[in-house]
């Protein structure tokens, strides 16, 4: 079998990621279970090699040969994408590949909420998509993306690590720009983003000081931008912002972004009860005035009671989200009690 009747078979099968290590068959994961495929010989260090090689360039086994590690996307033509990671374990070559489809999904499609349309809809400010690896940050920003895609005609540009869903031009331009082959460094990106006149930045992950301060400067000279991080909770992901900063700068960041953020969405993804497929369960932030003094006086702890005072603005609490998804049958009791802070708030609804 070579690499592409591999990633068929993935994708045919359900698989949202699929891995290759030495001394295991290959490895997918269906509905968050990992799912060895026992009819298929062990990997050797000749094979995972072979297959990492053929889906890279000549220059990126160079950079892998050098680095020991290297993020890339491929394409199986007409049939699907795949978000790849590739480095060294032992001495031997491992693999994480996770499965991009070649359509962008749609917000409704995806059940998500109404207030993500409202969020992409702004014209300005920062709005932050977070949750742990493989919780479905990067589908839900793609489908933002496609949201105002569809809606708007607006100057939209990706950066991304690697490029993962492809956007088509429809009511909007957009131009994406991929970590290694376009660009060396986001902070480098956003730096010139901001003189290539863009109306939305999507920014893969706001991962160091140099790429948060630039983000927070274009939303807060009339840009819309999105981005990731991985942190776990609104108030988590707004400690874990100013916190990055040393602390002679961190009033500063606390006053800018009080200004610029609005909104924070964070997600976990579960198993569907019952049922095939994942469902996201999402924790909504809306920047309110409220919010806005408790960021800049440093009084986040405050910020659970704002939402849960404020649903009526679209926000909601993880605790609640839980609930709402065991109540109408989505997820299982036993995943809602594992993940929920109040364990009283099952038998409130």
């Amino acid at each position: 079998m070579d690499m592409n009747d591999l990633l068929r078979m993935g994708v045919e099968k359900g698989a949202s990621d699929i891995y290759m290590t030495v001394g295991l068959s290959p490895v997918f994961k269906i509905n968050g279970e990992l799912i060895r495929l026992e009819q298929q010989a062990k990997l050797m260090p000749e094979d995972t090699q072979r297959f990492a090689y053929s889906m890279m360039s000549q220059n990126q086994i160079a950079y892998f040969e050098e680095n020991s590690e290297i993020d890339f996307s491929y394409s199986v033509q007409g049939f699907c994408r795949f978000r790849i990671n590739v480095y060294r374990q032992r001495g031997s070559i491992g693999m994480a590949l996770r499965a991009v489809p070649l359509t962008v999904p749609t917000l409704d499609a995806l059940g998500l909420p109404s207030i993500l349309k409202e969020l992409s809809d702004l014209k300005r400010g920062l709005v932050l998509v977070t949750g742990p690896t493989g919780s479905g940050k990067s589908t839900t920003l793609a489908a933002m993306i496609n949201h105002i895609n569809l809606t708007r005609n607006a100057n939209v540009l990706t950066l991304e690590d690697p490029i993962e869903y492809l956007h088509h031009h429809e009511q909007a331009m957009i131009n994406q720009r991929e970590l290694g082959s376009d660009t060396k460094s986001y902070a480098n990106a956003l730096k010139s983003a901001l003189r290539q006149g863009p109306d939305v930045i999507l920014i893969g992950e706001l991962n160091d000081i140099d790429t948060i301060s630039t983000a927070l400067t274009a939303a807060e000279t009339g840009h819309l931008v999105l981005s990731t991080l991985h942190t776990s909770g609104v108030v988590g992901t707004i400690e874990r912002l100013i916190e990055v900063f040393p602390q002679e700068r961190q009033q500063q960041v606390r006053v800018q972004l009080s200004e610029v953020l609005q909104g924070v969405v964070s997600q976990q993804l579960f198993r569907r009860f019952e049922n095939d497929g994942r469902v996201a369960a999402m924790e909504i932030m809306i920047c309110n005035p409220a919010i806005r003094n408790h960021i800049k006086e440093g009084k986040t702890h405050q910020i659970i009671n704002s939402i849960q005072t404020d649903k009526k603005e679209g926000m909601v609490l993880m605790d609640f989200a839980l609930a709402e998804l065991y109540k109408g049958k989505l997820i299982s009791y036993e995943d809602a009690m594992a993940h929920v802070m109040d364990k009283d708030c099952l038998t409130k609804i």
